[in-house]
């Protein structure tokens, strides 16, 4: 429960607002920048990962239940949509979920159970980006 309205606590609050949201991304992008086993996964993302870290941060908090600036800043956008193109594949899609678990892990909240539950729930939205090729 928030103290203050007595209403309970958002995902977003629980994990501790934008400060730790976004120091798990940005674990998440250095992961993928300096790890060769997720070198697939970068080579499928522009040069420059800056604007990619604050959008990410953005979706995440407005996700979580936190402030909705990503989605009146990108209206009707849709996060499955957004990647259908990409040719995400089960191999990108399985780096991008390691990669966020442990970004979770090292970088999240306290409670380490709403970390968890976290990475399993972006591990099923990885996993429904995957095209399926013949």
């Amino acid at each position: 429960m928030n103290a203050e309205t007595g209403k309970p606590q958002t995902p977003y609050e629980a994990l501790g607002g934008r400060e730790v949201i976004a120091r798990m991304v940005n674990r998440f992008y250095d992961l993928m920048e300096s790890e060769a086993q997720y070198a697939p996964l970068r080579t499928m993302h522009a040069a420059d990962l800056g604007p990619m870290r604050q959008s990410l941060t953005g979706w995440l908090c407005a996700w979580a239940g936190g402030p909705r600036d990503w989605f009146e800043e990108n209206p009707g956008k849709c996060m499955m949509s957004a990647h259908r193109d990409l040719g995400v594949s089960r191999e990108t899609a399985g780096q991008w979920a390691d990669a966020m678990a442990r970004a979770i892990a090292e970088c999240g909240p306290e409670n380490r159970e709403l970390g968890r539950m976290m990475a399993e729930r972006l591990d099923m939205m990885a996993q429904a980006m995957v095209v399926e090729t013949d």
